[in-house]
């Protein structure tokens, strides 16, 4: 919710910190979602960001279901703090190119989509989730205002995740007539 006209997770925000002498605090909720009812929003749009980009991992039947793949330490070490993304729209509510008039779908789906290119099972379909995140909302919307990274409660790093995803789908757009 916005707390004192910062947008910031309610559940975690100390009272000493907000208002260390004792001010007035003023509690509201996001503006960038459909309210529900008192500070309650729907953020049901994210969820369907997520499957608009198929932020997920297949399980196609072509492997058995014990042990995973192997994940190198170095990439477990960078898709860690993208993990840690608990959809809780702080960056979208920060984010202004999220808007009603704006189709951008923010940058917790550009990092998620990161986060499971990088999955060796992920790996499979790559190219399916970068051609959602190249369409309209997509990584292109992002003006890279950088507010997100700011009020992310989980510090994860969203605008490396979109620089990161922006250059594969360059890659994409000028390569993936090759693939054809």
């Amino acid at each position: 919710m916005i707390i004192n006209g910062r947008v910031r997770q309610a559940c975690s925000a100390l009272v000493d910190q907000i208002a260390p002498n004792g001010e007035a605090i003023t509690i509201e909720p996001m503006t960038k979602f459909p309210l529900v009812r008192d500070l309650i929003v729907d953020r049901a749009r994210m969820f369907e960001y997520l499957k608009k980009v198929k932020a997920w991992i297949f399980l196609d039947g072509t492997h058995s279901l014990g042990a995973g793949p192997r994940v190198a330490p170095e990439v477990q070490e960078e898709a860690y703090p993208l993990s840690r993304c608990m959809t809780c729209g702080c960056c979208l509510e920060a984010c202004p190119n999220v808007n009603d008039g704006s189709p951008f779908m923010g940058p917790q789906v550009i990092s998620q989509v990161r986060l499971f290119n990088m999955h060796p099972s992920g790996k499979m379909n790559k190219n399916q989730r970068l051609d959602a995140i190249m369409g309209d909302g997509g990584v292109a919307d992002c003006g890279k205002a950088q507010n997100c990274v700011e009020v992310c409660p989980k510090e994860i790093p969203l605008t490396e995740s979109i620089s990161v995803i922006g250059r594969d789908t360059f890659k994409r757009a000028l390569f993936g007539w090759l693939l054809k």
